[in-house]
């Protein structure tokens, strides 16, 4: 399965009176990589997908353990857990560098693309559905990943 790769730096206004990265401070994270993987990586030469807008409908967040402030970057890595007809499912672990067993979050964030002239939701165009298929795990990795494959069919 490909996951996009984010590296996110840590900012020292990012930690709470604790000493750790502080919770909400997790939500900024993720939508650095979910722009990151939405508008930047998007399909096509100056495909227009994604960029006429979404709105997020829905977070989820675990936190597993405390991250405190230091100088290296996490890196947050990001795959689609579902596809719609209006909405996805991105999931996400946010951990010390690719492929670590460290994971401090583990979250997901249902997003809907948004026609911003309409001010309405719009359907996940075809372009769009190819490119987030790349990222959906495959069946065989167990029950996520068939629950992503039978919502990328409906």
């Amino acid at each position: 399965m490909t996951r996009h790769l984010y590296s996110c730096p840590l900012r020292w206004s990012d930690m709470d009176a604790f000493g750790h990265v502080n919770n909400v401070v997790f939500l900024r994270y993720l939508e650095e990589a979910r722009i990151d993987f939405m508008f930047r990586l998007a399909p096509g030469d100056g495909s227009p997908s994604f960029s006429g807008g979404s709105v997020v409908a829905r977070h989820e967040i675990d936190y597993v353990r405390p991250l405190v402030h230091r100088h290296e970057p996490v890196v947050i890595e990001s795959w689609v857990t579902s596809i719609r007809a209006a909405s996805l499912t991105i999931a996400y672990e946010v951990k010390d560098h690719e492929g670590a067993d460290e994971v401090y979050v583990r979250a997901s964030t249902v997003v809907v693309p948004f026609d911003l002239e309409a001010q309405r939701p719009r359907r996940i165009t075809a372009e769009e559905r190819e490119f987030l298929q790349r990222y959906v795990p495959p069946a065989a990795d167990g029950a996520e990943g068939a629950d992503a494959q039978e919502a990328v069919a409906a």
